[in-house]
């Protein structure tokens, strides 16, 4: 087999130094808590997809066809995220922070600053919207055209799908009832149900299209002889079509399945007796 493939078309140190050292904590954090097969079996898949698709030569095929494009945002926007989520490594890897870094970071949440960056990082409203507006935007055939040439753009359009997508499944796939999660577990439900749609429709608009929208990768040269420009965005606006919104499903299933657990266990919130508790503090007020 030939493992060639596994260089990295774009050497970055900085990717590297990123990769080390959050499997590295989180590696520590597993020997602070304890971490179930099952966890790590998805922290470690979402993991590696993550590289795989960042920093190998599958890089260079997604820089020359449409559709291999597509699959590697695939998995940086929805599957590796979902499954490092999925595998609620947050707590594992701060507990394998030093000491030091765990009380600086509690003390900086308590500051005007970190309430900001949280709130900007778990707003219910604008988490989903970037969610979904930093696929779209991207797809945009000027935007594509410039991403794909400037390799600083490129990066940073990787990154910006990434990091989205961590924070939109941080929210979604939350076992927590609401307070103290920002989303209640029925929005949870609904989220990926509204941020499926347009994806899907422009799937489907990029799929039927049939003159070439992204003359970029025939200019980059395509990687695969032979296939045509319209052939090579059919099978990625279908990517984006059909595998994101499975996986978005996947994610929908997922809550709908912590909202079940939640309700068998009464931890659900009782809304009748929250009215009645605002109605009757009202009164007193009033009185």
């Amino acid at each position: 087999m030939d493992l060639g493939w596994l260089i990295p078309w774009e050497f970055s140190p900085a990717l590297i130094i990123a990769f080390i050292v959050s499997g590295a904590l989180y590696i520590r954090g597993t020997r602070v808590h304890h971490v179930g097969a099952a966890r790590q079996v998805l922290f470690w898949c979402g993991f590696v997809l993550l590289y795989l698709s960042l920093h190998t030569r599958i890089d260079y095929y997604a820089e020359r066809l449409f559709f291999a494009h597509r699959l590697q945002h695939l998995v940086l926007h929805h599957l590796g995220p979902l499954l490092i989520m999925g595998a609620y490594s947050g707590q594992v890897i701060r507990a394998g922070l030093p000491m030091r870094a765990r009380i600086w970071l509690r003390d900086f949440r308590q500051t005007a600053a970190g309430r900001v960056v949280k709130a900007a990082f778990t707003n219910k409203y604008w988490v989903p919207f970037l969610f979904v507006f930093l696929v779209v935007i991207w797809l945009i055939p000027t935007i594509q055209f410039y991403s794909m040439l400037d390799w600083r753009l490129y990066r940073f359009m990787n990154w910006s799908v990434v990091i989205s997508g961590f924070m939109y499944w941080n929210l979604i796939l939350d076992r927590r009832p609401s307070p103290p999660a920002v989303m209640s577990p029925g929005a949870r439900i609904l989220s990926p149900v509204i941020t499926m749609v347009p994806q899907m429709i422009v799937g489907a608009v990029i799929t039927f299209t049939e003159y070439d929208l992204y003359p970029v990768f025939d200019l980059c040269g395509r990687a695969i002889p032979g296939m045509s420009a319209v052939t090579d965005q059919a099978i990625g606006g279908l990517t984006m079509w059909v595998l994101a919104g499975f996986i978005e499903v996947f994610g929908l299933l997922f809550a709908l399945a912590t909202l079940m657990r939640l309700s068998a266990k009464n931890r659900l919130p009782d809304k009748r007796k929250q009215r009645l508790m605002k109605g009757g503090r009202a009164a007193v007020i009033g009185a």
